[in-house]
């Protein structure tokens, strides 16, 4: 399904029905675990949760120095009146303290997964879960991923995954896991993507909404662990989560994260670790003033799914998408149908250094080299949102500019310029031969 539930539509009779019983839902977090007591606790996690509640807070670093372990867990609202809530348990109990939470479960499912869908290895984790996220994390293959940015042959080198993106996948879905369900958390590590679902319905109806709006949900499946999530610097509840894992995606210039809302007792999201289609990469390097929906349009594109009507008339009036429905794809052309010559040029003036060494290198190792041997060199390495007049200028321009800088010359007796010209490298004792 992907990313088809993006659409303003109304909300189902279930969901509608969840927001407006929100306020009188009980919070399930919020219940004291009879029977449990600060022992039951994990003294590494609480020491960790009271690190993070510092950074949090800074201006009660002085005070909080002084505060008992059931103060300070007071204060972060895991402990009430007393009381270690299943909040306390799930964030900072002792594996053993899941008791206290049963038939509810509290845990972390990963999986790898090879090209063919079978599992190779896997592993559960339980509370504390304020801890189990850092092990998880360090599970996921964030191998190195290279690719080549427009016009330029030097590889860019990042990471498969954002790890602020991982981690708010994993946050959010331990804060809005229906634990009621008695399920885990999965973690689906694949070759290129990482699949996190937890159970429960998604409550604000649609991502598109919640893109949308920007604003803190209506209503919260588990308050009062969102709440301590919060304290503990894990969420943030102003509802920008979201937002800014696309937009990070977009940043990166990846592929967007991928919800699948399919299943009302389910949240999927995957979020993929490589370039599916160049064009979709090379368009967001170069058209750095798209929306983030339009970039969400032209992701739905290079996935070969279905845009709205909203959203193709948009892409398709700025010239980002070519060919018919449904038989879309992301333009290749969009730089010389955005960009002026001159604006191309001058912003990729950068490059020009290393095709001249590219020229030079050429020709220190064959001594000699005709305008067609050049251009075989070099106009694979150019953009493909060029056209060809564009890239036999650029080339032009380039060796003339070299020539006039003392670099190469053109070899005596031929022609100065065009397809006809031989060129070599300049050396003043030639002056005297020639």
């Amino acid at each position: 399904m992907g990313f088809s539930d993006r659409l303003l539509g109304p909300l189902s009779l279930h969901e509608i029905d969840a927001i407006r019983g929100g306020a009188g839902i009980e919070d399930w977090s919020a219940q004291p675990c009879a029977g449990a007591t600060l022992a039951d606790l994990d003294t590494a996690a609480v020491g960790f949760a009271r690190t993070q509640y510092l950074q949090k807070h800074q201006a009660l670093a002085a005070e909080a120095a002084q505060w008992s372990d059931e103060a300070f867990l007071t204060k972060a609202k895991v402990c009430i009146a007393g009381q270690v809530t299943r909040t306390a348990v799930v964030l900072l109990g002792r594996p053993e303290a899941e008791r206290f939470l049963s038939p509810a479960v509290a845990g972390i499912t990963w999986v790898l997964n090879d090209q063919q869908g079978v599992a190779r290895d896997y592993q559960h984790y339980g509370p504390p879960l304020i801890l189990a996220v850092g092990e998880v994390f360090s599970k996921v293959r964030n191998l190195t991923y290279r690719y080549m940015p427009d016009a330029t042959l030097f590889p860019k080198e990042v990471s498969q995954y954002d790890p602020w993106v991982l981690r708010e996948m994993l946050h959010n879905a331990i804060a809005h896991q229906d634990y009621t369900r008695s399920s885990r958390v999965s973690v689906v590590e694949e070759p290129v993507s990482v699949l996190v679902t937890n159970a429960g319905e998604f409550l604000p109806g649609s991502v598109a909404q919640v893109l949308t709006l920007d604003a803190p949900p209506a209503f919260y499946r588990n308050r009062l662990l969102a709440q301590a999530m919060v304290s503990f610097n894990m969420i943030d509840t102003i509802g920008s989560g979201i937002k800014r894992m696309f937009t990070k995606q977009r940043d990166r210039f990846f592929p967007m994260p991928d919800y699948d809302l399919s299943q009302p007792w389910q949240v999927c999201v995957r979020i993929t670790g490589k370039v599916i289609d160049e064009r979709y990469t090379r368009l967001l390097m170069q058209r750095l003033d798209l929306s983030l929906a339009d970039v969400i349009a032209l992701d739905t594109v290079q996935k070969h799914r279905v845009l709205t009507e909203e959203e193709f008339r948009s892409v398709k009036s700025k010239r980002l998408v070519e060919g018919r429905r449904p038989n879309l794809f992301v333009s290749a052309k969009v730089a010389a149908a955005t960009e002026t010559w001159a604006d191309y040029v001058q912003k990729r003036a950068f490059d020009k250094d290393y095709y001249k060494r590219l020229v030079t290198g050429y020709l220190k190792k064959c001594g000699i080299a005709t305008r067609h041997q050049l251009d075989g060199l070099l106009v694979k390495k150019l953009s493909d949102a060029l056209t060809p007049e564009q890239k036999n200028t650029f080339i032009q321009n380039l060796l003339q500019e070299m020539r006039r800088a003392g670099t190469i010359r053109v070899r005596a007796g031929g022609a100065s310029r065009g397809p006809g010209a031989t060129w070599e490298l300049y050396r003043p004792e030639q002056e005297n031969v020639d």
